[in-house]
């Protein structure tokens, strides 16, 4: 081993050739070497004595002729370590390096971030010995050696190329369904591009499209719109330009319009609710309506509900009050009309009561004396958009045989029930003043037509015990309104749905047995409903069937659902500007939320209620 040089034994005049010197011997074989810190590191072999070192500094200084360039002492390089050494110190190092990375990637964020093949170079920094590591690319010290790179970062995920614009319309499809009356947002976006740019949209109806040029607005619009509101943004130049009074006769914009049609009735069909039922002049009525109004297996409610009654009720009043009630806050009374004991009540969705015409009511007896009103009829007339509608109920001439007499009321109803009064005839071609009903487009005739089966009633009874599945062909077979229908002497152009419920009339009242009485009356469909069309197929029948929880009669109220064809309708239409009984709407909703109200607190007594048992 060498003894390192003192400082003054150097060949430099400030020493710094000593200092170089002592530094630059090397250590013999085996001798160990410690670090700054003082552990002991490998111990070194095959040393690279320091003259060669000097003799390159020399060589570097000479090249430059008359400049003088104070030594600038530089750090030792690291000696050579064996094969067998070096391949040791390496694995060591490679198993720390490891361990140290996947520490540091546990906590990195970007690292764990990234989900690419892409390297990103790490940011410089010196290391011992002047090397710069940190670079992707391997660097390499003064001696030649490469230094292996720094840690590799992964960078973020770029997009392949320009993200999607965000849709404009973004309300779900679930919604879109639901919100029938509101078809109209379309999407501005998809109008735009196929429009030029900065040509205008001009359309009749303001409500039904936005400019171009407002696709920030449109956008805020619809989304306000789809979940909040129906209604659309006005354009003032369609302010200008429309009168929802006096427009074109045809025109697409008019307020009862196709547009406007198409934007409430996509299909153009309205659901109409029909209910006939004689109450036998019972004073009490059913306590709850639901079953007759709100049956379980309909999904929805319908658009119109039409109630008509025979032998109603003493008092009237209590009986529309009751049907406000079950209906609830969704529908208002349109109108009522009635003729002694024979009532009609015409309800109305009340979003929908804008495009209704005013509406018009007629009646007639059919007794001999006028001054007795218990059979006759009753008719309202009305028209919705551009589709006219006549609702008759009636009550025919009662007893087993008085088939011609029933025919003959039938034959004055249709002369003597003046209608329409001041409403448009939309037939003005087709229709005759000998019957009513070839004035309207869309007739529905219900009522106690008392109509009798032809048979005997242990006839009667043995059928009715021989069908199967509902299948009343074999009954229907004697029915006597079915036999004059095929005639041609009554309901002339009228059709009925099949029949498969049981006769309605004549009941034990409370019970599902019919008449015990001494009479023996046979049973019998005597309540119906019927209804005419303007072309085939503009009346689809949904339901046609009777209530049998209702038995607080002797006559099962009867009620049929259907969807009617409707007609784009003229500004010329006298409308009913929005007019329903506002006093019957407020006592119904009264009524409902007081028997909410006390349902809650009979419920809320149970359960707070205890039993004691006492042994």
């Amino acid at each position: 081993m060498r003894v390192p040089h003192p400082p003054d034994r150097g060949c430099s005049e400030n020493g710094e050739r000593g200092d170089l010197h002592r530094y630059c011997e090397a250590p013999d074989k085996g001798d160990p070497v410690f670090n700054d810190s003082g552990s002991l590191k490998a111990p070194l072999v095959d040393v690279k004595p320091c003259e060669e070192h000097d003799a390159a500094l020399r060589l570097t200084a000479g090249d430059r002729e008359g400049d003088v360039i104070p030594y600038q002492p530089r750090p030792p390089l690291l000696p050579r370590l064996s094969r067998s050494s070096r391949s040791g110190s390496l694995e060591e190092a490679v198993r720390s390096r490891r361990l140290r990375n996947s520490q540091e990637s546990l906590s990195d964020q970007a690292e764990t971030g990234s989900s690419t093949d892409s390297l990103k170079d790490d940011q410089t920094r010196p290391a011992r010995g002047g090397v710069v590591v940190g670079s992707a690319t391997p660097q390499s010290d003064p001696a030649g050696r490469q230094v292996q790179p720094g840690k590799a970062r992964l960078s973020p995920v770029q997009p392949a190329g320009p993200l999607p614009a965000l849709e404009k319309r973004f309300m779900s499809a679930t919604l879109r369904a639901a919100n029938r009356i509101d078809r109209d947002c379309l999407d501005y976006a998809v109008l735009a591009r196929e429009k030029p740019v900065g040509e205008r949209l001009h359309r009749n109806l303001s409500d039904s499209r936005l400019l171009e040029n407002m696709g920030s607005d449109s956008s805020c619009v619809n989304s306000m719109r789809s979940a909040y509101s129906v209604l659309s943004p006005i354009r003032t130049q369609d302010v200008r330009s429309r009168s929802f009074l006096e427009g074109s006769v045809m025109g697409s914009g008019a307020m009862l319009g196709a547009m406007e049609l198409d934007r409430h009735f996509p299909d153009r069909r309205v659901g109409i609710y029909i209910a006939t039922w004689n109450m036998q002049g019972e004073r009490g009525l059913p306590v709850n309506l639901d079953d007759l109004l709100l049956p379980t297996d309909s999904e929805f409610a319908q658009d119109f509900y039409i109630i008509g009654v025979q032998e109603g009720c003493p008092d009237r009043r209590e009986w529309e009050a009751r049907l406000q009630e079950t209906l609830g806050p969704y529908y208002v009374m349109l109108y009522a009309a009635s003729h002694g004991v024979l009532y009609l009540t015409v309800f109305i969705r009340r979003d929908l009561i804008w495009f209704c015409s005013e509406v018009e009511h007629a009646t007639v007896t059919t007794r001999i004396i006028s001054q007795i009103k218990t059979k006759g009829a009753v008719g309202i007339a009305l028209t919705f958009f551009g589709t006219s509608f006549l609702f008759i109920t009636s009550h025919f001439t009662s007893g087993d045989a008085k088939v011609y007499e029933r025919v003959l009321d039938y034959n004055k109803i249709i002369e003597a029930l003046s209608l329409p009064k001041g409403l448009p005839n939309t037939k003005p071609y087709h229709s005759t003043t000998s019957d009513v009903t070839t004035r309207f487009d869309q007739v529905f005739w219900f009522g106690d037509f008392n109509f009798r089966l032809s048979k005997d009633r242990g006839d009667v009874e043995s059928i009715m015990n021989s069908t199967v599945d509902g299948d009343m062909g074999p009954l229907l077979e004697h029915d006597q309104l079915s036999k004059e229908m095929k005639d041609g002497s009554i309901f002339k152009g009228f059709q009925e749905a099949p029949i498969h419920f049981s006769p309605t009339y004549k009941f034990d009242i409370g019970c599902d047995v019919y008449d015990t009485t001494s009479k023996q009356r046979t049973p019998s469909y005597t309540d119906r409903i019927l209804f005419r069309n303007r072309q085939a197929d503009n009346i689809r029948v949904v339901k046609y069937t009777n209530c049998s929880s209702i038995k607080t009669s002797d006559h099962r109220p009867v009620i049929g659902v259907f969807h009617v064809k409707l007609r784009p309708g003229r500004d010329n239409i006298p409308l009913g500007a929005g007019q329903f009984d506002r006093g019957l709407y407020l006592e119904g909703i009264g009524r409902r939320i007081t028997r909410d109200l006390r349902r809650r607190e009979a419920m809320k007594s149970a359960s707070s209620s205890t039993i004691c048992a006492i042994s």
